[in-house]
């Protein structure tokens, strides 16, 4: 019987050691050596988006295995593009996408203050501080700072005829988008798309409610906000009114045509009376499904699937206006928007299933005149649409990535209408209340609580930085001014207006996106930092 062949290794100290073939199937890191490797991929992640940060933060150029390009600084996008391989570094993807899920906005910021707590924590590995003290420490920290947060943020007001301080939260969300040449526009037109659907009283705001369509062609500016449903349909026949007014809508999920065998089934026609036998049952059933139709009192047909020429040719020629192959979601919001019922089958039709709308009518744009289905007026007022228009697909989709966030940031201030200042000032706040707070913590966790008050530094060292300013300088400048004025809202001017008061400047943070990035931060670094061992199964050798 053969001996087991041996692998010569040598542990970190250059002391060598044997592993038989059957032990090498399983390679591990264990101890302190795991924790620093994973540090080291979740610190490569959060450099990438790092340069991505505030409003004079760089883009990224993201090419997709088919070659589609998106351009792109929205953290979210980046993380959720590219290619990782590592398991910490997927952590850090899924928590921008669980600050994205949960607020919208701040994903860039998350992970930044994630790669700036690892880094802190290494120092402290290196100083043999045991990895659970430095997370215990890590949660006194976040605990003060959120305590801080409530402390220094402010109330604004709004209401359905006071939106000044919406419109200025919801500018600071878009000043590091693509849109920001044209920001104030996109900040009123989701200040006003949110107000149109949300329920003040309840403070809920169903986005499902408000709908976001893009077409390329045209400029940013000419991006409109239309009350009512925006469908990228037209009419299903070019003789077919071009408006109707007072529309009654029939909404059907089933398709204008002669019913079948649900199987597979087989029709042999040996003769001109079956050929006219069948073509007449045809016509009968296409007259009465019509007729269905207008009895209820329907003047026009929205319709999930398609209908052949004969029954287009038959709805023209009565006088019944159809629109055909429009999907499950935009039949969906037309049911709601006009109160109508979505009907399966023609038998279930009646007049108190039709939707209402004041108006429906085709808009042509562009030289290339694209037609397209604007349904206004409806029964349901609280239903609408934003039309994005952009030079290219690119900006188009960046365009609706950059609404995506500022229709958050005005949830998030309709749900708790509580802001911090932006710009670093609540970081640098927040930094200067923990290293207050850990001096008075007599265990070596106020180490840990330190090292948590420096990486707080870490957003508004990278704002600087993105801005083009000496970060280090600006930094302690902004820091020690804070501590003599006592302004919590002095932070880095990053666009250059000679002011550092964030308050004056308008700079505003919803209170509960940044309290978010504190916690989910903390959780993912206490998460990472009690992972000491990674085993890798290896294949099987023959």
């Amino acid at each position: 019987m053969a001996e087991p062949q041996a692998l010569y290794a040598t542990d970190e100290y250059g002391r060598p050691f044997i592993i038989l073939r059957e032990q090498a199937k399983t390679t591990r890191r264990h101890g302190i050596e795991a924790i620093r490797s994973h540090i080291l991929a979740a610190r490569t992640v959060s450099n990438i988006i790092r340069t991505s940060l505030g409003p004079r933060g760089l883009d990224k150029i993201l090419i997709s295995p088919d070659g589609e390009i998106t351009v792109t600084n929205d953290g979210a996008t980046i993380l959720g593009q590219m290619e990782v391989e590592h398991q910490i570094a997927k952590l850090l993807v899924q928590l921008s996408k669980s600050q994205d899920d949960e607020i919208g906005d701040g994903t860039t910021g998350v992970v930044v203050l994630a790669g700036a707590l690892l880094e802190q924590s290494e120092a402290l590995l290196d100083r043999g501080i045991h990895p659970i003290r430095i997370a215990d420490g890590f949660d006194r920290a976040c605990v003060v700072a959120v305590e801080h947060l409530d402390k220094i943020s402010d109330v604004v007001e709004f209401g359905p005829g006071n939106t000044s301080n919406l419109l200025k939260t919801t500018m600071t969300s878009l000043g590091s988008k693509i849109v920001s040449k044209e920001h104030q526009q996109f900040a009123q037109i989701a200040v006003d798309a949110v107000l149109s659907v949300a329920d003040l009283e309840r403070k809920d705001v169903p986005f499902d409610l408000i709908k976001v369509e893009g077409k390329v062609g045209g400029s940013l500016a000419d991006t409109t906000l239309i009350k009512g449903v925006l469908v990228d349909k037209d009419m299903s026949h070019p003789q077919m009114p071009h408006s109707v007014r007072d529309a009654k809508l029939a909404i059907l999920t089933c398709p204008f045509e002669p019913p079948r065998p649900k199987t597979k089934h087989k029709l042999d026609i040996t003769s001109v009376e079956e050929y006219n036998k069948l073509r007449e049952y045809e016509k009968d059933k296409f007259e009465d499904m019509i007729k269905r139709v207008k009895d209820t009192g329907a003047n026009l047909v929205i319709c999930q699937w398609g209908f052949d020429d004969e029954a287009n040719h038959l709805l023209m020629q009565n006088d019944l206006p159809a629109v055909r192959w429009v999907g499950g979601p935009e039949i969906e919001l037309i049911a709601i928007a006009t109160n109508g019922r979505i009907v399966p089958r023609f038998e279930d039709l009646s007049s108190e299933k039709l939707g209402h709308a004041g108006v429906v009518r085709e808009v042509t744009f562009g030289t290339t005149r694209d037609k397209m289905l604007v349904i206004e007026e409806c029964a349901n007022a609280r239903t609408v649409t934003i039309f994005v228009r952009g030079s290219n697909k690119m900006i188009v989709d960046e365009a609706k990535r950059a609404l995506h966030d500022s229709l958050c940031a005005v949830r998030n201030l309709i749900v708790d209408n509580r802001v911090v200042y932006g710009g670093g000032s609540a970081d640098i706040s927040c930094s200067l209340a923990v290293a207050k707070a850990a001096d008075e913590i007599p265990s070596v966790e106020q180490y840990a609580m330190r090292a948590f008050a420096s990486a707080l530094d870490a957003v508004p060292l990278a704002l600087a930085e993105n801005s083009g300013l000496s970060p280090i300088e600006t930094l302690a400048e902004v820091k020690s001014r804070q501590v003599q004025e006592g302004k919590s809202s002095l932070g880095i001017d990053c666009l250059g207006k000679g002011n550092n008061d964030m308050k004056e400047q308008f700079v505003f943070d919803p209170l509960i996106s940044k309290r978010q990035q504190l916690l989910l931060a903390t959780q993912l670094v206490r998460a990472i930092l009690k992972i000491d061992d990674v085993i890798v199964a290896g294949e099987a050798e023959d």
